[in-house]
């Protein structure tokens, strides 16, 4: 049984969600859940924390993209922080390490520029 659980929290440059357990196709709709309840503004950066993900599917890997359309459609950005290298291998294999920032960790990516 797949298992997921996220916990927002706000830093001064934007929101972070933290992933912990399986991100697939029976928990992806839940975390786009999470996303539709996030309140982001111009300028703001989403910082999501992978540093707790077990395993991440194709759904997984969409829902990341789903994320990145929600602050982008807000004039936001995204980084992904403390991404496991199971699911950093696969985001190099689909070449999506060159769309989103990675850093290898939430302060890292809260002080990031750009």
């Amino acid at each position: 049984m797949s298992d997921l659980t996220t916990s927002t929290r706000p830093v001064p440059d934007g929101m972070v969600i933290e992933l912990a357990g399986e991100l697939d196709f029976v928990t992806a709709a839940r975390f786009r859940e999470t996303l539709q309840q996030l309140t982001l503004r111009p300028g703001q950066r989403l910082i999501l924390d992978l540093g707790g993900l077990a395993f991440c599917d194709s759904s997984g890997i969409t829902a990341f993209l789903a994320a990145r359309n929600l602050a982008l459609a807000v004039q936001a950005d995204i980084a992904l922080a403390a991404v496991p290298p199971h699911t950093a291998r696969i985001l190099g294999m689909v070449g999506l390490d060159q769309v989103f920032p990675i850093h290898p960790d939430t302060a890292t990516a809260s002080s990031a520029t750009g």
